[in-house]
């Protein structure tokens, strides 16, 4: 783009392709962890693996998941992030789906390894889409010397926060009562809530009748 010195993303599609990928991860384990049924998962590793081969190799623009993020935000004004730092971040997912794929559908198996790459990579594509955390870029400049430019939110630039971004003493106290009250509603209604509720149409028992 013009007026920038080094490649850039748009943040917007990169986080509407990470929500996009989230959404297929989650159901996929879900249904792993609700049915025992490991095909839609093997088939998500497919999918994940190859959009991140042509974001690293050949070009994100080319990416499909990309692609329908670009779709989906198009009437977004779009918010440029550094390239660099992004494609790190993806050759991070890359590693993680080479194991997958070998680990889950080559050899077949699973085990506390591949439990462990699932939940890495649900946490790093939630905290992508739904806070625009990069938590793979944390680590560029671990490997970089140079310092990473154009960060989602600025967060790269050292400034001193605005007043709307401070937190004070009354809102955390807010989120501790908040916290104590789930754990007081668990404690109280742990055993109604775990009642199976009834058919109130009795919809379930005319089908079995039938």
């Amino acid at each position: 783009m013009d007026g920038y010195n080094i490649p850039v993303l748009n943040e917007r599609e990169v986080r509407a392709a990470a929500g996009l990928l989230f959404l297929l991860m989650f159901i996929s384990i879900l249904i792993v962890i609700m049915k025992g049924d490991f095909l839609m998962l093997k088939y998500a590793i497919v999918i994940f693996l190859t959009d991140f081969l042509i974001r690293v190799f050949i070009n994100p623009r080319y990416a499909p998941t990309l692609i329908l993020g670009r779709m989906i935000v198009y009437n977004q004004t779009p918010e440029y992030v550094g390239a660099q730092q992004k494609k790190f971040a993806w050759v991070i997912g890359l590693g993680l789906g080479v194991i997958m794929l070998v680990l889950q559908i080559i050899v077949n198996s699973f085990s506390p390894i591949t439990g462990l790459i699932c939940l890495i990579c649900l946490i790093f594509l939630f905290f992508e889409s739904a806070f625009g955390i990069c938590l793979g870029c944390k680590f560029y400049s671990w490997f970089y010397k140079e310092k990473a430019q154009y960060c989602p939110g600025e967060v790269c630039d050292v400034k001193s926060r605005q007043p709307i971004q401070r937190t004070s003493i009354t809102q955390l106290m807010i989120v501790l009562g908040f916290i104590a009250w789930i754990v007081v509603v668990v404690f109280l209604f742990n055993e109604p809530f775990s009642e199976k509720p009834y058919d109130l149409f009795g919809i379930e028992s005319t089908s079995h009748a039938e």
